[in-house]
């Protein structure tokens, strides 16, 4: 897991992730830097677990095929089913990991982990808290840090396309 995550983890704590960013906060006010914070959450966080992006994920951490087969094997065949006086429907699901599942956790840090293993310029620092992602840029000027915020930013946008995420407005 990266560093950079502080949810789900043991010796990890919410004040933990926000004096990670009040020391960076700090050495940018001493250096004269402007600085832009932007707090992010996660859309439905559990609910938008997206599988092939947690499956992807336990590949690339080298996870023993035999776990990398079970959870895959649990993601397999899902449905959703609805029944209302006689009709029933079902529809194929390939989101959702329950909040009170026990694997739940690991699963959503796993691919948030992704997000955090993307490639940030130095001027930018990150702490996640399970769905919550806190941005902390700095920049010489109030245009420079813009500039350098919209790249992050758009980073982080695209992560958030390809893995099926949404943040809330």
């Amino acid at each position: 897991m990266n560093e950079k995550q502080f949810g789900f983890r043991p010796q990890k704590s919410t004040v933990d992730a926000a004096l990670t960013i009040k020391t960076f906060v700090q050495e940018c006010l001493y250096a004269g830097d402007v600085i832009v914070l932007i707090s992010l959450d996660v859309q439905g966080a559990f609910d938008a677990t997206w599988w092939p992006g947690v499956l992807r994920e336990i590949k690339k951490s080298k996870c023993p095929k035999n776990l990398y087969n079970l959870t895959r094997s649990s993601f397999t065949q899902r449905t959703a089913a609805m029944t209302m006086n006689s009709l029933r429907t079902e529809k194929p699901v390939s989101i959702r990991c329950p909040q009170w599942s026990c694997c739940g956790p690991g699963l959503w840090n796993l691919q948030f982990n992704s997000l955090l293993q993307l490639k940030f310029m130095a001027r930018t620092k990150l702490a996640a808290y399970a769905d919550d992602l806190l941005i902390a840029t700095r920049g010489e000027s109030i245009r420079a840090v813009e500039n350098y915020t919209n790249a992050e930013m758009s980073k982080i946008d695209e992560w958030a396309r390809r893995n099926k995420i949404k943040f809330n407005e």
